[in-house]
């Protein structure tokens, strides 16, 4: 009796542990990895937006940080990648 309440017990925590890791986890990590994709096909010309809520295009990609171009003077600002929260959809121009 004691032994079927043991697994039992035992069962149920790999269940909870199961749901925890396709509830919980899996999606963080994907969306981690596409985060880093994004970060790592940045390019010039890029719009970005800040996790700071700045509107920027990209002037220059380095290894670890870009140059940032601001406002309508174009003023050149570096930043950390891991600072860019998305890259905005490019439109097409439609003529």
């Amino acid at each position: 009796m004691q032994q079927t309440t043991f697994i039992t017990s035992l069962l149920m925590w790999v269940v909870i542990m199961g749901v925890f890791y396709f509830f919980l986890i899996r999606p963080q990590k994907k969306k981690d990895k596409q985060l880093k994709e994004m970060r790592a096909n940045l390019s010039v010309g890029d719009e970005v937006v800040t996790i700071a809520g700045m509107i920027a295009r990209v002037a220059k990609v380095e290894e670890d940080s870009v140059i940032l171009e601001l406002g309508p003077n174009r003023t050149k600002v570096p930043f950390e990648k891991w600072a860019i929260g998305t890259v905005k959809e490019k439109k097409e121009v439609v003529e």
